[in-house]
């Protein structure tokens, strides 16, 4: 019996739901049935080539199926009826219409059905007709046709092509044959000669001669060919060729990773975000996903196509053309241009997108998948910024190892010149792109957020670890102790110093840092810095002596707040002297730059001065001289190149000073000019500053109004540009004079021109109707002398009762309570009691102290001198940069004022230059001292220099008492021998003759070792000079002489990694090696704790030794959990991507930490083979200066920070003694001898 055929019904059911659910055709149709004349309605549905049909409409299973494929459907006449008469029942039959399903194949009887209309009919036919395939049926019969008369052409071509081959064998025998009668020809010819005839009866011995001749010549020229070949081998020409071949296979290598970096951007990134974006409940808009990632995917697309090509190069080795690749990718790169323009608004957007739970609980989630590897979307962000320098690099290494005669020479030459000339445009952005990740990367780290930090002017300066003192007072300061350890431990903050604002932050036990609800933001516009607290002073003298002159005082007097005193405390001298430095510097940055901004517009943003606006030399380029479109600190524009001379002049600009300009010129000054070229330029700035500050500046800076252009010049020959000269003249004003008298320091206001000039004095009763003073009737100067005091401003008592209502509604009089505000605060070094009077000053005190005649700026205390020498009061005057700044910019706008003649104008100009100067020359030298004071320590000229010009300024009897503390302070720092300097050298501790026996590997902890370790490595690399990082003197031949302190750091690493390989090694069982193996992991894990990831590297790299590294039976009795812990700290050390793990953790963490060197010596190496020092036209490359800098003094944030680590002389002594390390060879015969090779 045949089986039945089976078939998955299951399957089945599902087509036919689905074929009722969306069939090409559904619908009621009558089919006739096996019997004759037999119909049943039925309701039919079509889906693709099967035919379903239902009992009815709502049958969930179908009744039964057809498979259409190769069927064929026509319309068939209505049956006729034999039973019915010719009435109405013939019409109904002639109304309804039939048509048949033919199979085409035997033993399947065709398919009859009928409709009731016509219409649907045809649609039921020309849809079975479709689900037939028929046409395709009779396409796929033209196409064989097609394919069997192609055929029939093939083999007639291979029979003619037969035809041909046998043709041209034919020819081939014919010319053999025509060359044998040739040759038979020729030889017949030979015999012919009388001198050949006897040829044939040649000696067999000549025979052998010429046989072995032959093979000689032979042997000879495969060996001058081998030599030629070896000796092209061994030349510098192939040399260069395989550096030139390993240089683009590098290349490649690169690319290939670059493209997997955008490929992760997009897909894991841009995608995602914009398809959430689309979401019903979006956590980002559609223009923050555009803004964020700007034209990463078109960039991403490029850099694909480039990919393809330079595999399809690298196919073709040895050949190696890229020229062209180039000449195709430098057209399309200026789309680079819109990413890094963009760049900083792009992360400023990310940031604050990240302020909604939402978004920030998305990106971590796309940020913890596996391929990004533990990177934020931040660095991914940040790849795009470092192409075009790395294809410059590439550029620059490819020509230097291409001949000139080279054929794609010029083309690369091309390219570089293009990328150069891109990367020139590119530059700004991109150097502002490490110090934007920093304040990121410190903003998430603060939990509740900090908003200053996503402006992007907002500088970092430098961090570190104080103790605040707790505010007590006076007289109980002596409870606080800095021994205590509450105070250690409660007091102890992480503060980080911007451009703009101190940040004072507590650290949480799981690393997080949390602002001081009281204090934790402290707008240095608003702070006044006492460094030295006054011996006047009891509770500053008794905190002197209590912590050991380590602490200082940040007084902050908010506008709309109660003044409050910060006290801090640094961990040694020298991080104090660092600390006030830049604190100093940053508030004279801040008060001269929006100084002249803050009296006209208090909400502005904008902090250039007009008077550096004016000033074309700041912004456009010249020929000795070009800057870039990025801002420093100042607001001024960058230098990108400039000569020397222009460097020292801009270092001693009267107008400003920016701290990241200072910093990177003392950092790089030896590249281009010596320590004494700078000195001596100070010295000059100092004794003359009339002629040798450029003459624009000097305009600039006494720039006078419209009706006053042409007034009084400074005369270059004048009595008074020697360097001793006297006081300006006495004003002599009784408290009872005229206010017509008193001097007036005006402003011309751009906002406003109907203002006018603004009158900073008392009063402006001379031009006031309501006045009870009138020129003529004011009487005679009393002949007693008072102090000028212009800082009081409108709240003079002098001032009549009607001018003060008068200036009520007077716009010029919110103008000058602007600038008392701002001016009250110009200070940055005020002595203590300046300080104290003015917070806790009697009224009586404050009276007296009232006068019309105060400029703005000059703190309370300022005294001019009386013609006999005599000072007019006993009280000190304390005067900044800030201060001078002030009344050098308050005293330009008006001629000479009523009561005033020329030449007291000109001595008072005078006066303010030269204060302003030593100002200078003070604030350049202190900050030298502080924070460079190891050029004073290998150079002792320099160091006797400098006090011989100290000792010069302080012989000035002009000196304010302010200039003269401030340069007993740097004296003070310059000649103390390094009395503060109680840190451990390593020589120290390898000399400690008395420690106690030192312990074996087992006694000691793990807790110890990592500890010492820390220490060492810390002292190691707290010791390198930061001279020595210029150069690239550790690769040079004379190495150990140039850069001493380099190659101890890189000597010492070494000992220590074949320590821990000569531990491990020592123990002949593997369970004890084992064992040394994770008790060495886990000292890595403690260091890793402990910031110290020179240790862990120097761990690791011995772990992974071949000497370790092959002794399989140890590993393997080493537990999973250590296996995993190594794997981590491996990642976190890993060289790959430049070290990209290591980077991202050091910016997370703070100070103390100790970096692995090799790090910042190969983004030195870097920067020194990709960019000159100077150009063409000789101008020094600041650029890279600054480049350099930037790493400089992230080393030097590190070297300055100590570990609280106590020293241990029983650990210290195991982990110097020289006598446990093995040497290399040694370590892997004893590794051969402990596991020997398994045979082949």
């Amino acid at each position: 019996m045949q089986k039945s055929v089976r078939y998955n019904e299951g399957h089945a059911l599902y087509l036919a739901f689905l074929a009722r659910k969306e069939g090409t055709k559904r619908g009621f149709l009558s089919k006739k049935a096996a019997e004759a004349s037999r119909w049943h309605e039925k309701w039919f549905a079509l889906y693709q080539n099967v035919l379903f049909y239902f009992e009815g409409e709502q049958s969930g299973r179908p009744a039964g199926m057809y498979l259409l494929e190769g069927c064929s459907c026509e319309r068939t006449p209505a049956p006729p009826r034999t039973g019915a008469g010719p009435g109405g029942g013939r019409d109904a039959l002639d109304k309804q219409y039939y048509f048949t399903v033919l199979f085409g194949h035997e033993g399947q009887k065709p398919l009859e059905l009928r409709c009731e209309e016509e219409q649907d009919g045809k649609e039921w036919m020309e849809a079975i007709h479709q689900a037939s395939y028929a046409d395709i049926l009779i396409e796929r019969e033209v196409l064989m046709q097609k394919y069997i008369h192609l055929v029939q052409i093939v083999e007639t071509e291979k029979i003619a092509a037969n035809q041909l081959r046998h043709q041209l064998e034919d020819q081939d025998t014919e010319i053999e044959r025509l060359k044998s009668e040739i040759v038979a020809l020729n030889k017949t010819k030979e015999r012919m000669r009388p001198y050949q005839s006897n040829q044939e009866d040649e000696d067999p011995d000549i025979k052998k001669i010429k046989k072995v001749q032959s093979f000689m010549r032979g042997w000879l020229c495969r060996r001058k060919w081998k030599t030629i070949v070896q000796d092209y081998i061994c030349s510098p020409h192939a040399e260069s060729m395989r550096k030139r071949n390993q240089i683009v296979f590098t290349m490649v290598e690169a690319e290939s990773e670059y493209v997997h970096q955008l490929y992760i951007l997009v897909n894991g990134f841009l995608r995602p975000l914009r398809m959430a974006a689309s979401s019903k409940k979006p956590p980002i808009s559609h223009d923050d996903v555009s803004s964020i990632f700007l034209n990463s995917e078109t960039i991403m697309f490029l850099h694909e196509i480039f990919h393809q090509g330079l595999k399809a190069r690298i196919a073709n080795w040895p050949t190696l053309i890229l020229a062209d690749l180039f000449d195709i990718l430098l057209p399309m790169l200026n789309i680079y241009q819109e990413f890094v323009r963009n760049h900083q608004y792009s992360l400023q957007v990310l940031a604050n997108c990240k302020q909604n739970r939402d978004f920030d609980k998305l990106l971590k989630q796309y940020e913890a998948n596996p391929a990004c590897e533990g990177r934020m979307l931040e660095t991914f962000l940040t790849y795009p910024m470092f192409q075009i320098p790395r294809y410059i690099i590439t550029l620059h290494e490819l020509l230097a190892h291409t001949p000139h005669e080279h054929v794609e020479r010029k083309s690369l030459e091309f390219a570089k010149s293009k990328l150069e000339e891109l990367s020139r445009v590119m530059h700004d952005e991109v150097s502002d792109t490490e110090n934007i990740r920093k304040n990121l990367a410190i903003e998430r780290m603060i939990v509740e957020g900090c908003d200053i930090l996503l402006d992007t002017s907002q500088t970092f300066i430098r961090q570190g670890s104080l103790i605040q003192v707790p505010s007590v007072e006076r007289g109980k300061l002596s409870k606080v102790r800095l021994g205590s350890l509450s105070l250690k431990k409660e007091g102890e903050r992480q503060c980080f110093l911007f451009t703009k604002h101190f940040l004072i932050c507590t650290r949480s036990s799981g690393g997080k840092l949390h602002l001081l609800k009281t204090g934790g933001v402290l707008s240095l516009i608003e702070c006044t810095l006492i460094e030295e607290p006054d011996a006047s002073d009891d509770d500053s003298k008794g905190s002197g002596h209590m912590f050991g002159h380590l602490d200082f005082k940040i007084v902050v007097e908010p506008p709309d707040a109660t003044p409050f005193t910060v006290v801090l405390l640094a961990p040694s001298r020298q991080e104090k002297a660092a600390w006030m430095s830049d604190i100093s510097q940053c508030v004279d940055n801040i008060r001269c730059n929006g100084l002249m901004t803050i009296v006209f517009e208090e909400n502005s943003k904008v902090t250039v001065p007009h008077m550096i606006k004016s000033d074309a030399r700041l912004h456009k380029d010249d020929t000795d001289i070009c800057f870039s479109k990025t801002l420093n600190s100042c607001k001024v524009p960058q230098i990108r190149y400039a000569s020397v001379e222009r460097l020292l002049e801009r270092l001693t600009d009267l107008r400003f000073l920016s701290i990241d300009f200072l910093n990177t010129f003392l950092h790089t000054y030896r590249i281009f000019t010596t320590a004494a070229v700078v000195l001596a330029k100070l010295s000059d700035i100092y004794k003359r500053p009339f002629t040798s500050i450029p003459v624009r500046s000097l305009e600039l800076f006494f720039a006078t109004s419209q009706n006053n252009r042409g007034e009084h010049l400074v005369d270059g020959k004048s009595p008074r540009l020697c360097r001793k000269f006297s006081s300006p003249p006495p004003l002599a004003v009784s408290r009872t004079s005229s206010p017509v008298r008193a001097r007036k320091l005006s402003l011309t206001s751009p906002l406003n021109s109907r203002i006018g000039a603004l009158d900073l004095t008392t009063s402006s009763s001379s031009s006031s109707p309501t006045t009870t003073h009138s020129p003529a009737a004011s009487p005679p100067p009393h002949t007693g002398k008072v102090p000028l005091d212009l800082s009081r401003g409108l709240s003079s008592p002098e001032q009549s009762p009607g001018s003060v209502e008068e200036n009520v509604d007077n716009p010029r009089v919110d103008l000058c309570n602007k600038l008392k505000r701002s001016i009250q605060r110009a200070t940055v070094l005020e002595s203590a009691p300046s300080d104290r009077a003015g917070v806790e000053g009697s009224p009586a005190t404050e009276a007296t102290e009232h006068s019309p005649c105060r400029s703005p700026s000059t703190p309370r205390h300022l005294r001019y001198r009386q013609p006999g020498g005599q000072v007019a009061d006993n009280a000190h005057c304390s005067v900044s940069p800030a201060s001078a700044f002030a009344i050098a910019t308050a005293a330009a706008g008006h001629g000479s004022p009523p009561g005033f003649n020329n030449t007291e104008r000109t001595c008072d100009k005078e006066f303010i230059i030269r204060r302003t100067a030593t100002n200078r020359v003070l604030n350049v030298l202190r900050h030298w001292v502080s924070k460079h004071a190891q050029d004073f320590e290998l150079n002792n000229e320099l160091k006797m220099n400098v006090l011989n010009l100290l000792e010069e300024v302080l012989r000035d009897p002009d000196l304010l008492p302010q200039e003269r503390k401030a340069t007993a302070n740097i004296l003070r720092a310059l000649s103390q021998d390094d009395q503060d300097d109680i840190h451990l050298k390593l020589e120290d501790i390898i000399q400690m003759t008395d420690c106690p026996k030192a312990e074996c590997f087992e006694t000691l902890s793990a807790m110890e070792m990592a500890e010492q370790i820390t220490l060492l490595d810390h002292i190691v690399f707290r010791s390198i000079p930061y001279e020595e990082f210029l150069g690239q003197g550790w690769m040079k031949l004379d190495k150990n002489e140039r850069t001493p302190y380099i190659m101890k750091t890189s000597q010492h690493f070494n000992d220590m990694s074949n320590l821990v390989a000569s531990q491990i090694m020592n123990y002949a069982d593997v369970s004890s090696r084992a064992n040394a193996i994770e008790k060495w992991v886990a000292v890595a894990d403690i260091c890793r704790c402990l910031h110290n990831y020179n240790g862990v590297l120097e761990i690791t790299s011995a772990l992974n030794r071949s000497a370790i590294y092959r002794l399989k039976k140890t590993w393997a009795k080493v537990s999973k959990q250590t296996k995993a812990l190594m794997d981590k700290l491996q990642k976190t050390v890993s060289s790959e991507g430049r070290f990209k793990n290591l980077r991202e953790t050091l910016k997370n963490c703070n100070p103390p930490a100790v970096p692995y060197l090799g790090m910042y010596l190969t983004d030195l190496a870097f920067i020194e083979e990709g960019t000159p020092n100077f150009t063409e036209e000789g101008l020094v490359n600041f650029s890279k200066m600054r480049m350099i800098s930037h790493i400089i003094r992230e080393i030097r944030q590190f070297q300055q920070t100590s570990y609280r680590i106590d020293h241990q002389p029983k650990v210290t002594q195991y982990l110097l003694d020289k006598a446990l390390i093995i040497d290399e060879d040694t370590l892997y015969e004893l590794s051969l001898k402990i596991e020997p090779r398994l045979p082949a």
